[in-house]
C-alpha cells in the first residue's frame, strides 16, 4: 500500500509542477527560471509544515515522498543553473542559486515554525 501512496502522490506532484512550469513560462518572462524557483520555493515550505507537525505513516508517504519528491526538483535546479553560467547570463545565475536556497531555507523553516 505505501508504494501505491508514493506512487499516486507522485503522479499528481509531478503533473502539478509541469504545469506550473509551463504557466510560468508563458505568462512570467525573468531572466531566472520563475517556475523551477516558485514550486522549489513552495515545496519547502509544505515540506516543513509536514515534517513539522509531525505527519507520519500514509500521510507522509503520500505527500512528503510522493508529492513532494516529484513536485520539487533538484536536478532541474541544477541543469538550470548549468545553463545560465554556460550562456554567460552570471548575474542571473547568482541571483537565481541565491534566491533559490535562501528562499528554500527560509520557507523551510517558516513552514516547520508555522506547525
Amino acid at each position: 500500500m505505501n508504494y501505491i501512496l508514493i506512487a499516486v502522490g507522485g503522479f499528481i506532484g509531478a503533473n502539478a509542477r509541469y504545469i506550473i512550469g509551463l504557466l510560468a513560462k508563458k505568462y512570467i518572462n525573468v531572466s531566472i527560471p520563475i517556475g523551477t524557483l516558485f514550486i522549489n520555493a513552495i515545496g519547502s515550505l509544505l515540506l516543513g509544515l509536514l515534517v513539522g507537525k509531525g505527519i507520519r505513516g500514509d500521510v507522509y508517504s503520500f505527500l512528503g515522498v510522493g508529492f513532494m519528491g516529484a513536485f520539487t526538483t533538484f536536478s532541474t535546479f541544477k541543469l538550470e543553473l548549468v545553463q545560465l553560467w554556460q550562456s554567460k547570463e552570471h548575474k542571473a545565475f547568482v541571483v537565481y542559486l541565491i534566491l533559490s536556497y535562501g528562499l528554500g531555507m527560509v520557507l523551510a523553516s517558516i513552514g516547520f515554525m508555522l506547525a
